[in-house]
């Protein structure tokens, strides 16, 4: 039984199989086919933040293989009726696999512990692997051999920044993350990346038009994320020259592409010209999040495509 907590628990090599699984799903989802590699599985969706892009997918996606969904919200009472331990010993007695969207990485990592069947993280505080897994399969899609590229994050260094730059280390991508002091790597997740992926090339700096320098992407985030109302006005202040524009693109080599994982907040980290403009791919990025999820999905459950 294997979990997706961190895109530190899969190689390289694994990675690259989902990729081709989920390749191999989405060209016969082009032609109608919707092959049940998974019958009669369950999925349940633990979920305590609210979500359009996780729960539709991966509902979409276990739906297209053949298995069903169960939505848990609040009512299930996890961590307030009874210990995670009983919960998670229950829960994964009925279901074969689990998604989970918590406030609290930590509380995922318990849940996971004392879990009998494969659990997935679809966004916690500290990572959102799902969201990165699909964000590099699709940048592989625009320009094919991702070894020796540059993925330029600008913003705060968040979840996804985390999770992209452990994807990046797994697959031979330069990294490079602009965000002011206060904002970027601490020292805990920089020694994580030291030794889960050794061999990567990063540069973290205060400037965002030397990060988007030779980038084949552009990629931002919110600058507040859900849990943080409390620090948006701060936030703002620290991050307005972080805003993805016309003009930092123009720094940026020609035919770079913008991400981003959406939800967005246009007109701050992003301005409407550049999310609407010819080198946004976000609306590509939250379509494969559909055929990757089914990728993780049958890789991790043992299903062949």
């Amino acid at each position: 039984m294997r979990n997706l907590i961190t895109l530190a628990d899969l190689s390289s090599g694994e990675i690259e199989r989902i990729f081709a699984i989920s390749e191999d799903l989405k060209s016969k989802h082009a032609k109608g086919l919707r092959e049940a590699l998974l019958p009669g599985r369950v999925m349940a969706l633990l979920f305590e933040k609210p979500s359009l892009r996780t729960r539709v997918s991966f509902e979409a996606g276990i739906s297209h293989l053949g298995g069903n969904s169960l939505f848990l919200g609040e009512e299930v009472g996890w961590g307030s009726r009874e210990s995670i331990a009983d919960f998670a010993r229950v829960l994964s007695a009925y279901v074969d696999v689990i998604v989970v969207r918590s406030k609290s990485h930590q509380k995922l990592i318990e849940l996971a512990e004392h879990s009998t069947c494969s659990v997935i993280n679809g966004l916690t505080d500290y990572a959102h692997p799902c969201q990165a897994l699909s964000d590099l399969y699709t940048l592989r899609e625009l320009v094919g051999s991702l070894r020796g590229q540059t993925l330029a994050y600008v913003g705060d260094g968040n979840n996804v920044a985390r999770s992209l730059a452990l994807g990046c280390g797994k697959l031979g991508i330069r990294f490079v993350l602009a965000a002011p002091e206060g904002y970027q790597f601490d020292a805990e997740f920089l020694a994580s990346l030291k030794r889960d992926v050794p061999k990567l090339k990063m540069t973290v700096t205060t400037d965002p038009r030397q990060a988007v320098a030779d980038a084949v992407a552009v990629y931002t985030d919110v600058w507040t994320s859900m849990g943080q109302e409390s620090e948006t006005a701060a936030r703002r202040t620290a991050l307005a020259d972080y805003q993805v524009n016309a003009e930092l693109l123009s720094h940026a080599p020609k035919g770079a592409f913008f991400m981003h994982c959406l939800p967005a907040r246009r007109g701050e980290e992003v301005t409407d010209d550049v999310i609407d403009g010819a080198s946004s791919v976000v609306v590509d990025q939250a379509a494969n999040r559909l055929h990757v999820q089914k990728g993780i999905l049958a890789w991790l459950l043992g299903a062949q495509a």
